[in-house]
């Protein structure tokens, strides 16, 4: 996993790896199967056969064997895998090694925000109208869900979302509404929380006091 725009760690390493020369190595690392990413040929970076949207991106680091993706963007997810061949004494080569990963990209989405959407004062047999948003971040999220209390009593109930994705940076946008009869108890707290994907944990609004 790597946040959006920061640099990615490719690993490569090996076992024995410090007393091979890698002078004597191809690398190649390749996405999805079908783009080159980065190739050292013999000790000499090689650039011709680069997919375009990596050129300029990437810097190799021989003493750690790997490779840095510079400025990860949501294009970048994906599946990579990185090959190393050895040349022979009979003019052969054979692979080494070969590992393999998959990035997924995290952007972080805004702090949710609770917004009145009623108008004029409460009155006691009306209806408060509430949105939720949170907006900018990456993977899609999971599911947003509010929370009511009063007294020693917490209410939650899991809300529908309205999910929107930005067709240029692709980053996500939510929404979520409620709509309750106005609370009679005193004092209401009402927050609304995002729970994320990939094991990312939730964010929590700045509770509304009713």
């Amino acid at each position: 996993k790597a946040f959006l725009h920061h640099t990615v760690h490719l690993s490569c390493h090996f076992p024995n790896s410090q007393k091979v020369d890698a002078n004597n190595l191809i690398i190649f690392w390749q996405k999805d199967t079908v783009k080159v990413v980065h190739e050292v040929y013999y000790g000499q970076e090689k650039h011709e056969n680069l997919s375009p949207e990596y050129i300029n991106r990437t810097k190799v680091d021989m003493g750690k064997w790997t490779l840095q993706l510079l400025n990860a963007g949501i294009e970048d997810e994906g599946h990579y895998q990185c090959i190393i061949m050895q040349k022979k004494p009979e003019q052969s080569r054979e692979v080494i090694h070969k590992s393999e990963c998959s990035l997924h990209i995290i952007a972080n989405y805004s702090q949710p925000e609770i917004a009145e959407l009623h108008s004029g004062e409460l009155k006691h047999n009306g209806y408060l109208n509430l949105s939720c948003s949170s907006s900018g971040g990456y993977p899609e999220p999971k599911e947003m869900t509010w929370l009511i209390s009063y007294e020693n009593i917490t209410q939650s109930s899991t809300a529908h979302m309205d999910v929107s994705q930005d067709a240029v940076t692709k980053l996500y946008n939510v929404t979520s509404k409620l709509n309750i009869p106005v609370p009679t108890k005193s004092h209401t707290n009402i927050s609304c929380l995002l729970h994320l994907r990939e094991q990312l944990g939730s964010l929590v609004s700045v509770p509304l006091n009713i």
